[in-house]
C-alpha cells in the first residue's frame, strides 16, 4: 500500500450516490473506509472495488447512533493509518415516510417529533459529529477535507418538504460555519450537490423517467477535483454537480458549478454593538 495514498471515509456508500463517490475514488487510487448500515450492499459494493488501485474497506454503522462516529474513525485509523478526506453522504429521504411522497406531500402539521429527530440524527447531526470525529487528526496533519452533501436550495424551502429540506438545510448551514472556523488551518468544508432530481432509491415512488433523471456518476468529477492538490485553498463553497462540465479544465468547471455555500451569498451579518 503506498506510505502517500490519501484515505477517505464516505458515508451511505453502499447505494446511489454514495457507491458512486466510494468507487470513483478508489479507482482514483484513494484508500477508502466505505460505511453504511446495510453490510451485505457494502459488501457487494466492495467486491466491485477488488482491483482498483486504491484499497476499498467496508464498515457498517448505522449513523444514528452517537458510539457509530468514534467507532468508524478508530476502524479507519486501524486499518490505514490517517483520514485526509471525509464524505458526508448518508441521508434518510422522505421516500422512506411515504414512497410516494412527491405526489402525496408529507405536510407540515403530519410531521411527528418521532420523524423529525429520526431526520435530524441522519440528515444533520451524522455530518456534524462525524466532522468532529475527524477533525483532530486533521488539524493535527494541518490537512484535510470534508466534503458533505446536502440538497438543492429550492428542495430546502418547497412545500411538503419539511423533513427532507429542513434537515438538509441545517447540515449546510453547519458546514457554512465549519469553513468560517477552519480558516488558517490547512482543512477545508464544502458542499456538494447533484442539482436534481437522481436516480437512486431515495427519491421513491413517481419521480419520474430513471433515464431522463440524473445518475449518480455525476457526483465523480467534482468530487475528485475538490480532494486533489488542486483545490487546496478552496472552502465555504457549494458545487453543482450537474453544472459541472467535463469538457472544461478542471478550474474552469468549478468557476461554472460554484457559489458561495449557503447562504454566504445573501447573508448580512447582524448589527452588534461597538
Amino acid at each position: 500500500m503506498a506510505a502517500d495514498r490519501k484515505t477517505a471515509i464516505v458515508t451511505g456508500a453502499a447505494s446511489g450516490i454514495g457507491r458512486s463517490m466510494a468507487l470513483g475514488l478508489a479507482r482514483s487510487g484513494i484508500n477508502v473506509m466505505a460505511v453504511d448500515r446495510n453490510a451485505s450492499a457494502l459488501a457487494q459494493v466492495e467486491q466491485s472495488a477488488a482491483g482498483f488501485p486504491g484499497a476499498f474497506h467496508g464498515f457498517a454503522a448505522d449513523l444514528a447512533q452517537q458510539e457509530s462516529f468514534d467507532a468508524i474513525v478508530a476502524a479507519t485509523l486501524a486499518k490505514f493509518g490517517a483520514i485526509d478526506i471525509l464524505v458526508n453522504n448518508a441521508g434518510i429521504g422522505q421516500a422512506a415516510v411515504k414512497p410516494d411522497a412527491r405526489n402525496n406531500p408529507i405536510r407540515f402539521w403530519e410531521i411527528t417529533p418521532e420523524l423529525w429527530s429520526r431526520f435530524l440524527a441522519v440528515n444533520a447531526t451524522a455530518p456534524i459529529m462525524m466532522a468532529r470525529a475527524v477533525l483532530p487528526h486533521m488539524l493535527k496533519a494541518n490537512k484535510g477535507r470534508v466534503i458533505t452533501v446536502t440538497t438543492s436550495l429550492g428542495t430546502m424551502v418547497r412545500e411538503g418538504y419539511l423533513l427532507y429540506g429542513s434537515s438538509k438545510a441545517a447540515a449546510e448551514s453547519s458546514m457554512a460555519v465549519l469553513a468560517a472556523d477552519l480558516v488558517g488551518t490547512g482543512v477545508t468544508a464544502n458542499v456538494l450537490v447533484p442539482g436534481g432530481v437522481t436516480n437512486t432509491a431515495l427519491v421513491g415512488e413517481n419521480a419520474g423517467d430513471p433515464a431522463k433523471m440524473l445518475q449518480p456518476d455525476i457526483m465523480v468529477p467534482p468530487l475528485l477535483w475538490l480532494v486533489s492538490d488542486s483545490a487546496d485553498s478552496v472552502s465555504a463553497r457549494r458545487f453543482i454537480a450537474a453544472d459541472w462540465d467535463t469538457s472544461l479544465p478542471d478550474a474552469q468547471a468549478a468557476e461554472k458549478a460554484g457559489a458561495p455555500i449557503a447562504w454566504l451569498g445573501i447573508a448580512r451579518m447582524p448589527i452588534e454593538p461597538k
